[in-house]
């Protein structure tokens, strides 16, 4: 019994959870904001097309076919840590990077998490890119802002699970972020069994099938974090079009 308890605190998966608006918006506590978070993927910076009732029809249309049509699942497994510096081992793999190194201070352990839309996303995607690439392309950006948003709810709750154990999480982290390689991305998903679990495959470039898939290193601190850094202000790269 012991050993099931443990191994049900260190290899968790939700294959059921249903992506339900109204409750991830009110995780998020603002129903705009996932309006804000799809215009940005556009290109829309300052919100401009915020005001315009013909693209927010055709975001809200997306977001109702995706919302029918995936099937979010997530998994997430506990290591052990070793830091030294930019130098990480996490038990399952062993990289350098100062970005991560940062985040991971005061850390005594790991959360590697994983989680995606399911092919279901990708099959609207592609059906939109060969009959309506307008359409296609509001698509993808909703996509994208979904899986955020699914992927902050969880570990949200995740977060207030810990914490009733005096232990706290810092922000998630991928790979890509910075200079975490992501040539990391094949033993993260191997040890999370991600193929068989969550039906997440990679192909020879590194990128993730189903495209909307996600994988991310959360730190376990007995020390509460200073600040919730995360997304855009935790990346380095400052060129990117889709900063915040």
């Amino acid at each position: 019994m012991n050993a099931e308890r443990e191994l049900n605190r260190e290899f968790e998966i939700k294959p059921d959870v249903e992506y339900d608006s109204e409750s991830a918006e009110e995780f998020e506590g603002r129903p705009d904001k996932r309006i804000r978070e799809i215009l940005r993927y556009l290109g829309d910076q300052k919100g401009k097309e915020q005001e315009d009732k013909a693209v927010l029809d055709l975001i809200s249309s997306c977001v109702a076919e995706l919302e029918a049509g995936v099937s979010p699942k997530h998994i997430y497994r506990e290591f052990p840590l070793k830091l030294s510096g930019e130098t990480i081992d996490g038990g399952c793999f062993q990289t350098k990077s100062k970005a991560l190194g940062k985040n991971l201070k005061d850390c005594e352990s790991i959360i590697l998490f994983a989680a995606t839309l399911g092919t279901g996303a990708d099959y609207l995607l592609g059906r939109y890119s060969r009959i309506k690439m307008s359409r296609a392309v509001v698509m993808q950006a909703a996509a994208a802002a979904l899986l955020e948003e699914y992927c902050d709810r969880i570990c949200g709750q995740l977060s207030k699970e810990y914490e009733k154990q005096e232990r706290f999480l810092r922000p998630r982290f991928s790979p890509g972020y910075g200079d975490f390689s992501l040539e990391v991305q094949p033993k993260l998903l191997d040890a999370l069994e991600a193929g068989k679990r969550l039906g997440i495959k990679l192909t020879d470039s590194l990128l993730m099938l189903p495209s909307k898939s996600v994988t991310a290193v959360i730190g376990v601190s007995k020390i509460p974090g200073k600040c919730r850094v995360q997304g855009c202000e935790a990346c380095l790269k400052e060129d990117c079009l889709y900063r915040r």
